[in-house]
């Protein structure tokens, strides 16, 4: 495959300048365009200017003039080859334009590749196309929307490449949020940002990377994730649709009680929003301290103390009974 770029370098040329190449001529770096012409006063001028009596070709190419524009044009041609194997089947033939990312040989392309290679919107779009054919292929109609719920799932995570000025560290995998408004507070102050690629996560590694550990343990992998989640003493704050599910919570899916959804709805800022959190175990603050404090608070230390607490026995009250158990 081989790619050919075409570049273009310009030069305006001065009034009183005559031409010392014509149209489509083919020129060499340090070869004279045009040539200057001064009289004595204007020269010394010019001299003290520092200003060049010719001007001369700064790379090598074919020179175009138009009116008072000369441009040298050239193409630089980038060749990459690619072995193909005996099983494969090419669908393009010698000659044929191809975009990045377009297919050479017939077959499943990979969603890791065009990524790297097209992008994200690429990926999308693709992963969708292929969803849907499988559902096609059986009659079955679904909507996009309900496949772009789970492909952004699978793409809201990026890979820092160097962080600037940001707390991030190179190689680390964050949220897509996270990573912008690090970035965005970071610029506020003058601050380089960080810069990252998007990852491509797999289902079952995009639901075991959430940052609820309930939601992540009830897919898969459940022991590992609470025994993760009791070392590290993580708090879940239940901020997401799933974990509100498993517990019986209503979903914080409410437009009103945010400050964007509130715009969105043009909703007067005086005017006051019932919570629907406050209907179950109060503000989602004291919800949140609840959960540091009890049993989705996974805390090490606050885990002994809550059983002791909210026990039906004491310590020495469960030796006693242990014991009378080993009597009998």
């Amino acid at each position: 495959v081989v790619n050919t770029e075409t570049y273009t370098d310009e030069y305006i040329l001065p009034e009183g300048s005559s031409l010392m190449v014509d149209d489509g001529d083919l020129v060499s770096i340090g070869d004279t365009l045009a040539a200057l012409d001064f009289d004595e006063d204007s020269d010394e001028a010019a001299l003290a200017q520092n200003t060049p009596h010719d001007i001369l070709a700064r790379v090598s190419g074919m020179v175009h003039i138009d009116g008072d524009l000369l441009s040298i044009s050239w193409t630089d041609d980038d060749k990459r080859e690619y072995q193909i194997p005996a099983a494969s089947a090419l669908i393009v033939n010698s000659g044929d334009e191809v975009a990045a990312g377009d297919p050479l040989t017939a077959g499943p392309k990979s969603p890791q590749r065009i990524l790297s290679l097209q992008g994200r919107e690429a990926v999308q779009q693709y992963l969708i196309d292929e969803v849907q054919n499988v559902y096609r292929s059986q009659g079955v109609t679904i909507h996009d929307k309900h496949i772009e719920v789970i492909i952004s799932q699978m793409l809201r995570k990026v890979q820092v490449e160097d962080s600037g000025d940001t707390n991030l560290l190179p190689e680390d995998q964050i949220d897509r949020k996270q990573f912008e408004e690090q970035n965005a507070a970071v610029l506020a102050e003058g601050g380089e940002p960080a810069t990252a690629s998007p990852v491509l996560l797999g289902i079952t590694r995009a639901s075991l990377k959430m940052d609820s550990f309930l939601s992540a343990a009830s897919f898969q992998e459940t022991t590992r994730v609470l025994t993760e989640a009791a070392v590290n003493s993580d708090i879940d704050y239940l901020r997401g649709l799933k974990e509100n599910v498993i517990i019986g919570r209503l979903i914080p899916a409410r437009l009103d009680l945010t400050e964007e959804g509130r715009a969105f709805l043009d909703i007067p800022e005086d005017e006051e929003v019932v919570d629907p959190f406050s209907m179950l175990k109060g503000p989602v603050d004291e919800f949140e301290t609840e959960m540091a404090q009890g049993p989705f608070g996974l805390g090490v230390e606050n885990a002994s103390e809550d059983v002791v607490a909210t026990g039906a026995m004491s310590t020495e009250e469960l030796v006693e009974a242990q014991a009378t158990v080993g009597d009998d």
